[in-house]
């Protein structure tokens, strides 16, 4: 067997792989012979069928097999053994007139390479970093948000500004019937609120669906139905109970309930958790932006060319489904700027040695176990338990995969936050989101 490579130009090549009769036939006999020990053909005894009749029915489709196989080995150590970096997977050139029959072969491939290139990390203009800060409005609304949580209820006569009203909705036609309990800040305008204040239970309020509630997902949560089921209807608001939330006090119940005992033992404390826990929660959304914005700033800077024609005809054959040259160039212009972003990222992987090691992949997952046992009230899970769900986890090989991309991640953004022009900026919650998600 003979391999050569001619390269057209620093991204194609193509890679020439010569088959001699001596490279296949021991393998093609010694299946053939298998073959005649085990072949039923009416006529003959099992195992005594002529040699010649086994070549004539299975010969060529045995040789055509053996070469494939022998051709995909040989191609892919080939690779490997000259350090070739590829894009997509070799392409082998149409051959309309291969012969069979003949003892020899010779076989084309056209290879994508991967170009050269180097990663700037460090730009002349820097990236802003975002530090999400909870100002003194949120974290008292917070806290106030904490008081009505764990505060009572206490009934009232009639409406007020403030109070839960819990009722039912209906519209028979419209198959509208659902207990629901509302605030008036959840009601769209100023109409809507007014026709509550001062009602009674019994009492039964006309209301009209369209510009009902401030959020479409309200449709829902309180009819039911989604916004553009019902469209614009009359529906019926029948009062049942009337609330009024009495405020829980701040006191050392209350923060021990919240935190754990003695965690927490004054308002001033109080408000300095929160401030802490909602920063490190907004910390992630930061981060996040910041990743965006230097993968933006890293596929903008670093220039190299890749090889379209290939790729365009490697993603042709490449999907489940084949793709005309048309699609095939309307799908690469949509994904070119991540194959960009992950060629740079592989470079930036390779430089800086960033491994996924199990043992730091298997306390990634027990920290990320933690955090989401938390969230439903088991704060202090035991060792043990975050071994167990971890070793569950790190058994199923997607998640095992999804969770290396998450790590690999993390490290490619620790890595921008030391090595990337980076300047910090303070900014609020409510600023953060108004500039970036409107």
């Amino acid at each position: 067997m003979n391999i050569t490579r001619e390269n057209i130009d620093a991204l194609n090549a193509v890679v020439k792989v010569d088959i001699a009769k001596e490279d296949y036939s021991d393998k093609v006999e010694k299946i053939l012979t298998d073959y005649r020990k085990s072949a039923n053909i009416p006529g003959f005894r099992k195992g005594h069928v002529p040699m010649g009749m086994v070549k004539k029915q299975y010969g060529k489709a045995v040789l055509v097999d053996e070469v494939n196989k022998l051709l995909q080995d040989a191609l892919g150590k080939y690779l490997v053994e000259e350090k070739l970096d590829v894009l997509g997977n070799p392409l082998p050139k149409p051959q309309d007139d291969l012969d069979w029959n003949s003892d020899a072969f010779s076989f084309e491939f056209e290879l994508g390479l991967a170009p050269e290139f180097d990663v700037k990390l460090k730009g002349k203009k820097a990236i802003t970093h975002y530090k999400i800060v909870a100002d003194d409005k949120m974290v008292n609304n917070q806290i106030e948000h904490i008081q009505k949580q764990y505060g009572k209820l206490v009934s009232e006569t009639e409406v007020a500004k403030d109070s839960e009203i819990t009722g039912k909705f209906t519209n028979e036609e419209e198959g509208v019937e659902n207990v629901a309990t509302i605030t008036l800040d959840k009601l769209k305008g100023k109409s809507n609120p007014k026709k509550f204040i001062g009602a009674k239970v019994g009492d039964v309020i006309k209301l009209k669906t369209k510009g009902l509630f401030n959020e479409d997902q309200d449709f829902m949560a309180f009819l039911k139905v989604s916004k553009d089921d019902v469209g614009s209807i009359d529906v019926d608001f029948e009062v049942s109970e009337i609330n009024q939330r009495e405020l829980a006090d701040l006191d050392q119940e209350l923060f021990d309930k919240l935190f754990g005992p003695n965690t927490v033992t004054s308002v001033t404390e109080l408000k300095t958790k929160i401030k802490e826990d909602s920063e490190k929660q907004f910390a992630q959304q930061g981060d996040q932006k910041l990743l965006n914005d230097v993968t933006e700033y890293l596929v903008d800077s670093t220039k190299f060319d890749l090889p379209s024609e290939f790729l365009q005809k490697w993603m042709q054959t490449a999907g489940d489904q084949a793709m005309t040259e048309e699609q095939a160039r309307e799908e690469y212009e949509k994904s070119e700027k991540s194959m960009r972003y992950q060629l740079i990222e592989g470079k930036l992987i390779t430089e800086h040695n960033l491994q996924v090691q199990f043992e730091e992949l298997k306390s990634y997952a027990m920290d990320m176990i933690k955090g989401q046992m938390a969230q439903f009230g088991q704060m202090y899970p035991t060792e043990k338990e975050l071994e167990d769900i971890a070793a569950r986890i790190m058994s199923n090989q997607d998640e095992v995969k999804r969770l290396s991309e998450q790590l690999m991640s993390q490290k490619l953004l620790n890595l921008y936050k030391t090595e990337a022009n980076l300047k910090i900026k303070e900014i609020s919650y409510d600023d953060f989101v108004k500039e970036f998600y409107g």
